[in-house]
């Protein structure tokens, strides 16, 4: 259960995100804000129904950032070499990596995170493991899926289940 002081901040985050959102997409202007009250209000509100206040470690998603950034650009460029190679060098492969995260934000922000990872992309989402494509299975992509998901424990200040099998190996 939260209390009142753990929602007041939760609120007031979600007001200043839908706020400055609004602001971006009207080109900051003013006359537009008669709708844009209402609209913000009617955001905040839809968003704590559908999604309930989350701890978030800020230091730790500051610190995976650059990781994101340079992760996503790499992603980009290798997957264009690939296509653009002569020889396309891929050895594709489907694999089921069981998610160790639980279940809501953390599981959502980590299976976006994943497809632009290089040579990564989900294809499937069974249960409580991911179907993972991956474009060479030379690659060291199970430490990388793994790495991945406890930077986003840490950014989410949650505790990784123990796995069951080893079906991502």
């Amino acid at each position: 259960m939260y209390t009142k002081t753990s929602r007041a901040p939760s609120l007031i985050l979600r007001i200043l995100i839908f706020s400055v959102i609004w602001w971006i997409i009207t080109y900051g202007n003013l006359a537009s804000w008669w709708i844009g009250v209402p609209a913000v209000v009617i955001a905040v509100f839809t968003s704590k129904y559908l999604m309930a206040p989350t701890n978030i470690n800020w230091y730790e998603l500051f610190k995976f950032s650059p990781f994101f950034i340079s992760r996503s650009l790499v992603g980009g460029i290798d997957v264009a070499r690939r296509a653009l190679h002569p020889k396309l060098p891929i050895a594709p492969v489907l694999i089921e990596y069981p998610l160790r995260l639980p279940s809501g934000l953390p599981q959502v922000f980590f299976i976006n995170i994943v497809s632009l990872l290089p040579g990564t992309f989900i294809a499937d989402i069974k249960d409580d493991a991911l179907v993972v494509h991956i474009l060479d299975e030379t690659s060291g992509f199970i430490d990388e899926l793994r790495s991945v998901e406890q930077s986003i424990a840490k950014i989410f200040v949650v505790t990784l289940k123990e796995r069951e099998s080893n079906k991502g190996k």
